[in-house]
């Protein structure tokens, strides 16, 4: 694969992280159940996908700007005292994974790693094509990307429009590490930008982003469960399970593909999730889903701008918000949630690309056992 090389000069940023204190108008209006708080970690323009080392160094993606950056504590108070730009001059760098040492970066059309880069000075990070082959489209072109736990790199491709039917969209693909053996894995997926993988079953689950322009209350915004390849969701001809598009469903049998496991609510812009591996939180967490929702922009009604939790252990799975209030009454929004990240700990990192911050929420009741 070709490579591309990034002028150290302009990748020698390193600089202090603004103090909580400057963004508490924000942060001492987020509600949350009794026992969790909220503090700022640390500051990065249009912060998006989350990831992070074991050492603890935290990598975010950016869909706006051009940058991505790293962000770490080194002094153990929770609160991020170094941050730097680990690659600029990229297409919509939104997606950033950590695999085996390497940092793996999705822009629009390529991905690409940084290899070893613990081990690299900062300054001096090469960025190596992996894939080059993906759609170049800018609507629904900036991913979200994470390994499974079969090594795999796994890629959504959403559609280049509202709703349509083009040949090479709305599906999953995975590929190994270097770039080689892509397969698609499932399809009928409008815009999936978040997704994990079960840490008990290693099942893959995912957000999708229902379609526009059917009215404030349809469809819904979905979770889905993918446990093997080859399956369908429905997209474009039946959304949220039973709803007909009304373009491209007449005549369908919409039982035919497979319904989300939770309908999250019309147009609130369900993006990155994670299991809840920690034991910091309460019994009732551990092994749940927090999900990242961004928000509405279509709606007349503003709905979403929280975090929400699900549980999916039961016959039935149920959902309910966890963190609320970057939505205030009059419709003012103070953020956007958009990622979360499970840091060693057992707290909760949650991303705000419209604020530019990346949160942290900890729990402060009973220890956990």
């Amino acid at each position: 694969m070709p490579r591309r090389y990034l002028l150290p000069v302009l990748l020698l940023i390193v600089t202090p992280v603004a103090q909580a204190a400057a963004h508490d108008d924000i942060i001492e209006k987020i509600q949350m159940p009794e026992g969790f708080e909220i503090h700022l970690f640390g500051e990065v323009p249009n912060a998006r996908s989350l990831t992070q080392a074991p050492d603890g160094t935290v990598f975010i993606g950016n869909r706006s700007g051009d940058k991505v950056w790293a962000l770490r504590d080194t002094d153990g108070d929770h609160v991020a005292d170094e941050r730097w730009v680990i690659a600029e001059g990229l297409n919509s760098p939104n997606g950033v994974a950590w695999f085996e040492g390497d940092l793996y970066i999705s822009e629009i059309g390529v991905i690409s790693k940084v290899a070893d880069i613990l081990d690299q000075p900062r300054g001096e990070y090469e960025l190596q094509v992996v894939y080059d082959d993906l759609p170049t489209d800018e609507h629904h072109g900036w991913r979200y990307i994470a390994f499974g736990p079969d090594g795999k790199l796994y890629v959504p491709i959403g559609v280049p429009c509202n709703v349509c039917n083009e040949e090479g969209y709305g599906i999953f693909i995975r590929m190994d590490p270097d770039g080689s053996n892509v397969e698609q894995y499932a399809k009928g997926i409008r815009n999936s930008v978040g997704f994990d993988f079960d840490p008990e079953t290693g099942d893959l689950w995912f957000t999708d982003n229902g379609r526009d322009w059917m009215g404030d209350n349809l469809p819904d915004c979905e979770l889905n469960h993918a446990p093997r390849e080859g399956m369908h969701f429905g997209f474009p001809y039946c959304h949220e399970g039973d709803v007909k598009d009304p373009e491209f469903g007449e005549g369908v049998d919409c039982s035919q593909y497979t319904p989300p496991v939770v309908e999250l609510g019309p147009h609130v812009a369900p993006l990155g999730m994670r299991f809840y591996t920690g034991r910091q939180f309460p019994e009732k967490y551990r092994g749940g889903i927090f999900i990242a929702e961004h928000g509405s922009w279509n709606r007349s009604e503003k709905i979403g701008y929280r975090v929400k939790f699900v549980d999916e252990s039961g016959d039935t799975a149920t959902q309910e918000v966890f963190a609320r209030g970057w939505l205030q009454p009059g419709e003012k929004v103070l953020g956007r949630p958009v990622d979360v990240l499970v840091r060693p700990d057992g707290s909760l990192l949650v991303s705000d690309d419209a604020a530019g911050l990346v949160y942290r929420i900890h729990y402060t009741g009973a220890a956990a056992n």
